[in-house]
Parts: structure tokens; C-alpha cells; sequence
């Protein structure tokens, strides 16, 4: 498969993310279907003749899209690239496993970097990852997808590249909870390199290379989204700070922030494993109303003393 000329590249989901991804791809000079649950277009006929078909829906519609596009014939060369960050609530899998499992034969591509839609939108410069166990695969999505603005790395370590654009939500709605709180820049600085620890403990139980958390996907994503108004899960913080509930949070928020079922998610597998995630933890507190915003705080400062790199 080679990518000197225009390619078919289904995307699924309209949403910010879906429809910036598919400008990117359309401006290469690629031929781009998008499809949406509420669209005109019907699922088989997006996908007829794609030579790329990357998903960019929220976590709860992943596994009932998988399904549907399972019905339809797909042929073999077709690469399924995956732009979802989530964990799966009722399997804890991610969103590359359920694919891979649906199409074990199909090459799966990983999309995951610092890439807050908006600023993508307004042809900012942005980079970000495209990691898959097919070296070739995760290349001819490289180019598919890469510019002037959008610079596109490859990654051997798929899991690792999809864990940190997951776990990374999580730490941010902590980091919009500091900020919330006015706790400064020491505190802030604090939390995110502690939040970054959690997210390598916790990728290395998955089979993650910790390595692949201290790039773009993943301490590159946590600081865009640790740092921005931008971010959906940064705001859910900030307003849990600022007195909201979780409910009226939600009901007004634009988009889904994955990191609120994520951290559901995460803290179940976390106890099962006895893998200790202190900050999920107090964050997954906060989302249930269990404590205050200052309380989660002084419980993170209150722990028992300990090694750094430990």
C-alpha cells in the first residue's frame, strides 16, 4: 500500500476531534467520508472503498459502532486508526483492544498527542503520535495525516501511546481542581509530576514501556490538557472547585470529558491489581461527592512521607 496518491479515509464521529481530523486528512488532497449517528450518510456507505477508517466517537459509543462496522465486508488492507481516549466501563479494555479483538487480522493504529481540537482548528501548530504493533500501518497514517501544522510521530508501543492520552484525563481534572482552589504554581507543578508517576505505575501493569509516557502522548498531553480553559476534564475540575456539582457540571459542558468515566474505570482495576493510584483515588472521591474539593487536597498532602521513585 502506498500513499503517492489520494486515499478513501472514513472517519467516524463529527464531533470537534472527528471533524478536525478529517479537514487535516481532506487538505492532504485525501478523499474524506465522515459519518455521524445523526448524519444523512449511512455507515456502509462511508466505508465502502476506505483504505483508512479511524474512529474519533466517545467511549460509550466505541464498542456498539465496532459492531456495526463488523457487519459490513472490510477488506483486508483497510487500517483502523483509533483517536478515542477511554477505557471501556464494562470491560476495562481500550478502545485499540476492542477494535484489535473485532479485527484480528486488521492492522490498528493508535492517534494520541497534545491535541485540543480548537486550537487544531485555528491552524495552530500541534504534534501528536500514531503508534501501532504494524510499523508500516502507523507510516502510511503518518502521511495521511501530517503538515506544515500537524506533525505526525510514529511509535512502536501502541498501548503505552493509548494509555496516556487516558490516564492523562484523570490528572487533569485534579489539575483544574488546583487551579480552582488558587493553590498556585508549586502545588500545581507537584501535582502534575506525581500524576505523571500514577500514569507509568499504572501503564506498566498494562504492558506499556514507561518510556512512551515522557513523549508526546504522554506528558506532552498532560500539560496541554493540565494547563488549558480548553480542556473538558480541566474544566470539571475547576468548577468542582468553584462549588458545581458533577451533574450541573456535565449537564452544560460542550463534548464528553472521558476523564470522569475513566477514573471510574481506572480506580476498579487499580484495587483489583493493588496498584497504588493516590490521586485517582481522591479524584474519583471528588466526581461521587465523598469530599470536598480542600479535603481530597489534604488528604494528598497528609499521606505517609516516602522515596520519590518509589
Amino acid at each position: 500500500m502506498t500513499n503517492d496518491q489520494p486515499q478513501t479515509v472514513a472517519i467516524l464521529g463529527a464531533g470537534a476531534w472527528g471533524t478536525v481530523l478529517a479537514n487535516l486528512a481532506s487538505a492532504n488532497g485525501h478523499r474524506v467520508h465522515l459519518w455521524s449517528r445523526g448524519g444523512s450518510d449511512s455507515l456502509e456507505a462511508v466505508l465502502q472503498d476506505a483504505q483508512i477508517i479511524l474512529s474519533a466517537i466517545s467511549m460509550k459509543g466505541v464498542a456498539n459502532v465496532v459492531t456495526q462496522v463488523k457487519s459490513f465486508d472490510i477488506a483486508p488492507q483497510t487500517i483502523f486508526v483509533t483517536a478515542t481516549k477511554g477505557l471501556d466501563p464494562q470491560t476495562t479494555l481500550t478502545p485499540s483492544q476492542i477494535w484489535q479483538t473485532a479485527f484480528p487480522h486488521h492492522a490498528v493504529v493508535v492517534l494520541s498527542g497534545p491535541n485540543l481540537s480548537q486550537e487544531i482548528q485555528q491552524e495552530l501548530p500541534a504534534a501528536t503520535v500514531v503508534a501501532s504493533s504494524v510499523p508500516t500501518a502507523a507510516e502510511f497514517v503518518q502521511q495521511v495525516f501530517s503538515s506544515s501544522r500537524f506533525r505526525v510521530y510514529t511509535n512502536p508501543d501502541p498501548v503505552g501511546v493509548e494509555l496516556g492520552g487516558t490516564l492523562k484525563n484523570v490528572i487533569a481534572i485534579a489539575s483544574g481542581v488546583c487551579d480552582g482552589l488558587h493553590l498556585g504554581t508549586n502545588a500545581k507543578a507537584g501535582l502534575v509530576t506525581r500524576g505523571l508517576t500514577e500514569m507509568v505505575r499504572i501503564g506498566k501493569f498494562w504492558g506499556a514501556k514507561p518510556e512512551t509516557f515522557y513523549g508526546l502522548s504522554g506528558l506532552g498531553d498532560l500539560l496541554a490538557t493540565c494547563n488549558s480553559p480548553l480542556s473538558r476534564n480541566y474544566q470539571v475540575g475547576y468548577q468542582l472547585a468553584g462549588g458545581k456539582t458533577l451533574a450541573e457540571i456535565l449537564a452544560h459542558l460542550p463534548g464528553t470529558a472521558e476523564g470522569v468515566n475513566t477514573c471510574r474505570v481506572l480506580l476498579q482495576k487499580a484495587r483489583q491489581q493493588n496498584i497504588p493510584v493516590p490521586i485517582t483515588e481522591q479524584v474519583y472521591r471528588l466526581l461521587e461527592g465523598e469530599v470536598t474539593p480542600q479535603r481530597a487536597l489534604d488528604e494528598l498532602m497528609l499521606r505517609d512521607i516516602k522515596p520519590e521513585y518509589n
